[in-house]
């Protein structure tokens, strides 16, 4: 029987059109982007907290995950969605999306969007962040064990800062952890306290941990502070990666043996989100201070340990380190170095 080409879906309310309800998004699984809206309507109360108010970049799979996708910053527009300016590193502007209701993640999944991408601000502050993002990246061959232990000792350092770590799986290796901050920071001393925390974690755990940015110098779990940089977004809450598995909201409790396996689109709603609800709530009303990793960072300053590179995008930063890969900085060393002359014929 022929998928019909349109569907009307019923959102707290609110129709929403979905075009080709019957697209397989995920070949492997067969899973469509009926599936997808499905995912999105079931757990909307947790999916909506991560994007709320949020101006959020629109990543399309078009072709579904066997295709690429594109990150669309100019969100088509129109007088169903609210919208707010964003000025990017270039200089350029757009305006994205603003997520306010359930509907809106229908909308965002119509139009081919697995994980939702939203900034670390409210659409009424858009240059004062007011979430710190930890992305913790394990480097090829690392056992998920070590992303765990990793997360687990940086849930102790917020602590000691008087911060309140939120994690979630990221979908694919990875684990994300989200602090919310009062919005009075910009976004360059947000990074620097997401550097400052990186480099205690390895500090205290320098086997598993690594705050280089440089691939060719990290091993065990990078925690990734540029993360933190201006115009640079992290898949949130309840959004549904590449992998097929949901980016699921953790107790901390869990961390210690979590699988992210567990937590695939066909069976999250039901199996998972049923069983819990959302474990992201509350996470508004823990808002803390970011003074005590900025005092960690200035400590790092004074003892000779400044600025970490930025993404390459990025204009040079003024205390930035020259942004070159060491090898090669090393190589055009011993470029630079006076060669010794052998003067032959003599003895």
């Amino acid at each position: 029987m022929a998928q019909p080409e349109v569907v009307t879906v019923d959102v707290a309310g609110e129709p929403v059109r979905v075009t080709s309800p019957g697209k397989v998004l995920f070949p492997e699984q067969g899973w469509t982007k009926m599936d997808l809206v499905s995912h999105f309507i079931g757990c909307a109360d947790g999916a909506l907290r991560g994007v709320y108010g949020r101006p959020t970049v629109l990543k399309r799979w078009r072709e579904g995950v066997a295709g690429k996708p594109f990150f669309q910053k100019r969100a088509p527009k129109d007088s169903e969605h609210e919208y707010a300016t964003i000025t990017f590193p270039s200089g350029r502007s757009a305006d994205l999306l603003v997520p306010r209701e359930p509907a809106d993640l229908v909308w965002m999944a119509h139009l081919g969007c697995l994980d939702l991408n939203p900034w670390p601000v409210r659409a009424e502050a858009v240059d004062r962040p007011d979430e710190l993002r930890v992305d913790l990246d394990p480097m090829p061959g690392v056992d998920f064990g070590a992303v765990r232990a990793v997360a687990l000792e940086t849930r102790e350092v917020l602590a000691e800062h008087d911060l309140v770590g939120w994690p979630k799986t990221s979908g694919n290796r990875g684990i994300h952890v989200y602090v919310r901050i009062e919005p009075e920071w910009t976004f360059t001393a947000v990074r620097r306290a997401a550097l400052a925390l990186a480099r205690e974690v390895e500090r205290r755990v320098p086997q598993l941990a690594t705050s280089k940015w440089w691939k060719e110098e990290r091993h065990g779990v990078f925690l990734d502070y540029n993360q933190n940089a201006r115009d640079r977004t992290i898949a949130s809450a309840y959004s549904v990666r590449q992998t097929g598995l949901v980016s699921a909201p953790l107790r901390w409790d869990e961390v210690v043996d979590v699988d992210p396996r567990d937590f695939p689109l066909n069976r999250f709603v039901a199996d998972r989100y049923g069983a819990v609800g959302d474990l992201s709530e509350g996470i508004d009303e823990a808002v803390g201070r970011l003074d005590g990793l900025l005092a960690l960072a200035r400590r790092d300053q004074e003892q000779g340990l400044g600025d970490a590179p930025w993404p390459p995008h990025f204009p040079k930063q003024d205390d930035e380190p020259m942004r070159v890969q060491p090898s090669r900085a090393r190589r055009r060393g011993r470029a630079d170095e006076p060669r010794e002359h052998t003067m032959r014929g003599q003895g």
